[in-house]
């Protein structure tokens, strides 16, 4: 029997992308959104838990997220969970998980200045990567470890 490894997410940009590119001159475009969970407890609190997800494009559609994504933008993504293992400065092996994808839709607000058609206050624009290979990109230009230095502890919006 088969198995899936598919993740949709809808949530908001949490800092402006970051793209490198690898040694073949290949793009790839680092950031992360938050996802939130509303429900009331026992007491009939509104409760609030927030996730934040690790996403990576590779080839043309991250040169499209880095050009038309930004802080606090809205987005829906399609894509599949890695885990990469490193050594941090201390020694010691971590683990970590990033959503690999390989769809992005962008939602809310359409920015004027945006090259899409349509008309309205509410366009989305879905694009997808049709032959990106992951594996093309190189862990040596985006290592885990400096994707994970750059994250800041606190909420970024």
């Amino acid at each position: 029997m088969s198995s899936v490894n598919r993740v949709t997410l809808i949530g908001h940009l949490g800092k402006d992308p970051e793209t490198r590119y690898t040694q073949n001159g290949d793009a790839v475009c680092t950031f992360s959104i938050a996802t939130s969970e509303n429900w009331k407890n026992k007491n009939g609190e509104r409760v609030e838990r927030t996730e934040w997800h690790n996403i990576v494009f590779y080839q043309k559609l991250a040169e499209i997220a880095q050009q038309y994504l930004s802080k606090g933008k809205q987005v829906y993504i399609e894509g599949r969970i890695q885990s990469r293992k490193y050594q941090d400065k201390t020694g010691i092996e971590r683990t970590f998980y990033e959503i690999v994808g390989n769809s992005m839709t962008m939602l809310g607000s359409r920015d004027p200045a945006a090259p899409f058609e349509g008309s309205g206050g509410n366009a989305a624009h879905k694009t997808s990567s049709s032959s990106s290979s992951p594996e093309k990109a190189t862990s040596e230009a985006v290592s885990p470890q400096e994707i994970v230095d750059d994250m800041d502890d606190d909420i970024p919006f």
